[in-house]
């Protein structure tokens, strides 16, 4: 009998294989797959480990005192069905975290902005003179984060739904739900299924940061809460005040600072904004200086990143829009500054979403769609009366076929509101391979 059975390997069943070795537990390793990433470290670092490999192996999680579920991996799954149902307790990388963790923890969540504003509130604790660590979703694994020697001040976490769904004794100093859109609908039964893995983030937070204009975030009843949006707020809230002819980000009735210091523009960067006010507001961090962290604060990889102007020509980089939500702000916030009209390179693997939301705002300020991957015959039925479409076979094809459709003062736009895992590792990896085309022209 091993302490652990780790189902799945990839970045976060790696992490695990880690942790395990620091703390001395026994463990060992299933995956579907035959060769899954990985799998030659844990090799090499720990060579008696015994693998189950090509399948995912109920006789291995049975023979361990508990199974540690990879946030790929959907709890679904007929083995870990018959697990949980033989007595064993299914948990994942954020609860063997939430058992060793010693130190103030803000999370953050929501179907579009959480990296953006997981960012952000790392940045703004930093500047005002706190030892910070980043984890989660954003790219360091939680458990990873446990390995540094100097403990910090504050953990700042980005966390997925797929993480949320295996979490029973976070405790959180602060957690922070933006916003939900359709997402992940091959995982989910419903919206309604979605919402409820995210609301989980509230279990044992002691300050609930939600999106008043959004009602999948609420909170539930008897949580101390603090909201934000992109309207009038009350006393105690964060939102917009007009005055003068100027917007201003707003805490109830205080000015706090012009929208339009904000280098990043379009709502949802704005509603971005007070969720981090709101966050570091509840955390105690001082004004002032997290106004300084907004008024610096350029963006990140992946999201509405300027690439390249060529020939009055303007080129971005939104691979990380992987669902209608984030893509539709991307349109939306690039169409009304573009002079002339977007070229749109979308598609991917579609995750079960509904993309006829696209429709309107695609027919307003697109010239042209340029579609790739899985759902391209999805896409191209739904917009073949609105716009016209091209289909592509790669990136390189896709790059090339903006050049030749956009005029001077048009804007080349990446935001396939879908995944990557068709056609590319990840999104930063389509994200990369796009941007590499761009620059060859």
């Amino acid at each position: 009998m091993v302490d652990f059975c780790i189902v799945g390997l990839g970045v976060s069943g790696l992490a695990a294989a880690k942790y395990c070795l620091r703390q001395g537990y026994s463990f060992s390793i299933t995956d579907s797959r035959d060769q899954p990433p990985g799998l030659e470290t844990v090799q090499a670092l720990s060579p008696n480990t015994p693998f189950f490999l090509g399948g995912f192996s109920l006789d291995a999680m049975l023979d361990a005192n508990e199974v540690i579920v990879s946030p790929g991996v959907s709890l679904k799954e007929p083995a870990l069905l018959e697990a949980k149902k033989q007595g064993k307790t299914l948990l994942g990388d954020l609860e063997l975290f939430a058992r060793v963790a010693k130190r103030p923890v803000v999370a953050i969540t929501g179907s579009n902005g959480k990296t953006t504003v997981t960012s952000l509130i790392g940045e703004m604790a930093r500047a005002c003179g706190q030892r910070v660590v980043v984890a989660g979703n954003i790219g360091t694994s939680v458990l990873d984060s446990l390995a540094q020697e100097t403990l910090p001040d504050l953990y700042v976490l980005e966390l997925s739904s797929f993480q949320l769904e295996r979490i029973e004794s976070l405790k959180l100093r602060v957690a922070v739900f933006l916003n939900l859109c359709e997402d992940h609908m091959d995982r989910y039964d419903s919206l309604a299924d979605y919402a409820a893995a995210k609301q989980r983030i509230y279990q044992h937070a002691q300050i609930c940061v939600y999106n008043r204009e959004d009602p999948w975030t609420t909170p539930p009843a008897g949580k101390q809460t603090v909201s934000f949006a992109c309207d009038e707020p009350k006393e105690g809230e964060f939102g917009l005040i007009d005055h003068d002819d100027k917007t201003y980000l707003a805490k109830g009735t205080q000015r706090l600072m012009p929208s339009s210091r904000l280098f990043l523009e379009g709502r949802h960067h704005v509603a971005n904004a007070l969720a981090c006010l709101a966050a570091g507001d509840a955390l105690g961090l001082d004004i002032a200086t997290m106004l300084d962290v907004l008024r610096k604060f350029r963006g990140i990889r992946h999201r509405c990143e300027w690439v390249r102007l060529m020939q009055g020509v303007t080129w971005y980089n939104d691979s990380k829009g992987t669902n209608v939500g984030a893509t539709l702000a991307a349109i939306q916030t690039l169409g009304e500054k573009t002079k002339g009209k977007l070229i749109l390179i979308a598609g991917g693997q579609g995750k079960g979403a509904d993309f006829s939301p696209l429709r309107p705002l695609v027919k307003r300020y697109v010239r042209e769609v340029i579609l790739m991957g899985e759902v391209a015959d999805q896409l191209e039925r739904l917009f073949a009366d609105v716009v016209k479409t091209v289909r592509v076979n790669s990136m390189d094809e896709a790059v090339q076929a903006a050049e030749l459709a956009a005029v001077r003062g048009d804007s080349v736009l990446l935001s396939p509101a879908c995944a990557s895992f068709d056609m590319f590792n990840n999104y930063e990896h389509r994200g990369d391979v796009f941007c590499e085309s761009v620059k060859a022209l």
